[in-house]
This record gives C-alpha cells, structure tokens and sequence, in this order.
C-alpha cells in the first residue's frame, strides 16, 4: 500500500513524522506524492491558523480519495478529538503512539473500525522514538516531549503533557548513528528543549550536552529553541569552550514589554533577559539570536507595542519570527480583558516584520568580505544553497558534487534572503 505524511507545526512534529515514514518504509509500505492509499496527517493546534490548516488539509485528504485510509494525529486530535470533521477520519490518535503507525494500520485494515486512540497525556512516559536517518544535512534528534511553563497564551502543555526525557544512553546512539551515516549537522529539538532532564535526577540539559560534544566526527551541534532562563553558567560555560555548538540560539522573546510578559506569565523580565544576550554576546561576539514575538495580546496598547519595538531594537535579533496573538480555549488567556482587535493585530504584524527584515540585513551586512563555511543543502541549475553555522542563508555557484559537504566561501552581497558569495579558491 502507498501512504503519503503531511506534516504541520513545528520541528517535533517534523521528527516524529519522519519516525513514522521509516517505520512504514520498513514494513512494506511505499510512499508515493500522487494518490495514496493511506494519508496520515500530523496536525497543529498552537494558533488557531494552524488548527484550520489541519483540518483543510484532513478535508483536502478526504476528497482527493474517498477510499483511502485517512490518520489524523498530534496536537489538534489532542485537543479535541470530537471534531466535527474528524467522524471520518479512519485512525485518530493524539501525541502518543505515533512509533506504533503500523500496528495501528494492521488493525484497521483488520477491523475496519474507526480507532481513536487518546490516553490522557498528563500521565504518559516518554515515547522512546530513534531516527535512523534524515536523508539530509541537518538531521533532528527529539531528546524532550513536553512542557510545564503555562504561559497564558499557549495550549502546548495541554496537548503535549508533563516534561519527559528521553535516556541519555538513547540519545547518544541516536546521534552517532546519524553521524556514521555522514550527517554533518544534529539539531536537537524537543517542546521545552532546555528543560531536559528535569525529571531525571542530577542530570540536566547541560550534562547531555557535554556528552554529545564527545561524540567523534559531528561537526555542528544546534539547539532548536532555548529559554532564556535555561542559558544558565554551565550551558554558557560549554557555549564558550566549544565551537562545535553553532553561533546560532533561537530565543524565544514574545513580547519587550514588562506588563505584557507578566500578563503571559513568562518567567523573565525585559532586563534579565536583555542582560543575559549581553553575556551570550561577550563570548561569542557574532552569534546570531533569532526570536519568536506575538503581538496583539489582549492589553496591548500602542504604547506597549511600542516598548516592545525599542527592546528589539536594542537587543538586535537577527531575525523575528512574528505572531499575531490568537486565543486558545481553555489558556489563562480567555479570562484577559481589553483584546486587540484584528486590524491592529495584523497592521503590528506588519511593521514588526518590517523591523525584522531590517535587522537581518544589518546582520548579514556585518559578514560582507569576510569567508565563511557553509553546508549545502541543495543545488540548482549550478547554484549551491545552504547554511552557516550561524545560520546565514548562503547561495553560491559549484558543482554538485559539494552538496553536504564543508565549503569555504566569501561574502560579496547581500541580495536578500541569500548572502551571495564567491567559492574561496
């Protein structure tokens, strides 16, 4: 049987997907792009965009063929299985159980039966999942499922559970495995990332870290997203001393205003965490620090947005991944009086993006004349494209034969969103 996986969200959900795939692809089963007999959809559920983009694409699914296999799973079905358009749907299952597609499959077909399958998530372990293989570059590695912050605007801890943590032991294999099949870069990636090992005794984040730089032959280490309060002495310690771990940490943000990061109930201050970049930046003075920003939460004033466009400005992200605030049910959120409307929501969207664009520029700017290594990712019609360390998107001419591999460049221009650069002979 042929299946197709559409995937929504975030870097997880990329994992557990690819997890998935080679579960199936070892079992016979075949993937295809055209119609396919088995359509699994790992869903969304963190905006309320995104929750309509699960549901189109089950909709779409369910058109494209009426005799498939329909499998809707993750944080959507989580949420609320009960879904109007989920009564078609063949398989639902939730965050858990996504290692066992194929005994859920074989049961199906067996029974031909809707199954739903949705254990309470608060009282689930970790899902031991290994990734053998990326096919690609940069390969993720799921070392964390979970989250316990509760910050007022996100349904995340609701849908994905208490933290768990994958075993040290297990992780470790994982990556060099990836490694011996010749992946350069490991990304690693979780709900609460730098909450690992919260529930695993005295060994925390920073301890998992040290191990994987031990690890023989990975040239790039990448952390998907960090709290800042998780940049603690010993992650910064290992920051400093080892250039294995890229110039690169995505920080979340979402708001430079102190009275709104109260109301979502962060865990920082805008000084703290304006403080903590400084120190990052004294160590490694060209890091790139991108964010994650919602705008439009409910008590944002223009006054306030504005504070949030100074903080920006003084912090210098290198980019902004910008969110217009979107109600989710049962979120401390729903009980916030004074919401922002749509129209002032989607205008902030705007200028914040525009802000972010700008500061991109000035960071990409910052490296013009000067060489850098870049990994291509792909190559098309003579061009090579790929990432730095520090995560500038580079295009340069060479052969094909250069895909994945270290190569040496220097900066010439900016035709943004590519740094242009000549190979260094």
């Amino acid at each position: 049987m042929t299946f197709q996986i559409l995937t929504l969200g975030c870097k997880v959900n990329t994992y557990e997907s690819e997890v998935m795939k080679e579960k199936l692809l070892s079992a016979g089963y075949k993937e295809t792009e055209d119609i396919a007999d088995i359509y699994i959809i790992n869903t969304c559920t963190v905006t309320d965009t995104s929750s309509h983009k699960s549901l189109k694409t089950i909709r779409q699914c369910l058109r494209k063929n009426p005799q498939a296999i329909i499998v809707a799973c993750g944080c959507m079905v989580q949420a609320d299985p009960t879904l109007d358009t989920l009564k078609d749907v063949s398989i639902l299952f939730g965050n858990q159980d996504k290692s066992k597609i194929v005994d859920l499959l074989t049961e199906y077909q067996k029974n031909k039966k809707q199954i739903i399958d949705i254990p309470n998530i608060m009282d689930v372990p970790f899902e031991e999942m290994v990734l053998n293989n990326f096919d690609r570059t940069r390969a993720f590695v799921k070392i964390e499922d979970g989250c316990e912050n509760y910050c007022a605007y996100c349904i995340i801890p609701y849908t994905r559970g208490k933290v768990r943590s994958k075993d040290p032991k297990l992780v470790m294999r994982e990556i060099e495995a990836l490694v011996s099949r010749g992946h350069k870069e490991i990304v690693l990636t979780g709900i609460h990332t730098g909450h690992y090992g919260s529930d695993l005794g005295e060994y925390h984040f920073s301890s998992l870290l040290r191990d994987i730089l031990t690890i023989k032959g990975l040239e790039r280490l990448r952390i998907s997203s960090i709290e800042i309060t998780e940049l603690d002495e010993e992650v910064l310690e290992i920051l400093k001393e080892n250039k294995v771990i890229v110039s690169h940490l995505h920080v979340p943000i979402q708001s430079g205003s102190d009275a709104i990061l109260k109301s979502m109930n962060r865990k920082y201050d805008k000084a703290y965490f304006e403080n903590k970049i400084k120190e990052i930046r004294k160590i490694r003075p060209d890091i790139s620090i991108t964010t994650d920003l919602i705008v439009g939460f409910p008590g944002e004033t223009e006054e306030l947005f504005q504070e949030t466009i100074d903080t920006v400005k003084r912090i210098r992200f290198s980019k902004i991944h910008v969110f217009p605030f979107s109600l989710r049910k049962n979120t401390k959120a729903e009980e916030l009086p004074n919401p922002v409307d749509e129209k002032t929501k989607k205008e902030r969207v705007h200028r914040m993006i525009a802000l972010s664009k700008e500061l991109e520029i000035e960071y990409m700017e910052k490296f013009l004349g000067k060489q850098v290594i870049f990994i291509p990712e792909k190559w098309e019609e003579g061009t090579l494209i790929g990432h730095t360390g520090n995560y500038l998107l580079v295009q340069a001419k060479g052969s094909k034969s250069l895909l994945h591999e270290e190569v040496p460049v220097k900066i010439s221009r900016i035709q943004y969103p590519y740094c242009i650069a000549d190979k260094d002979e």
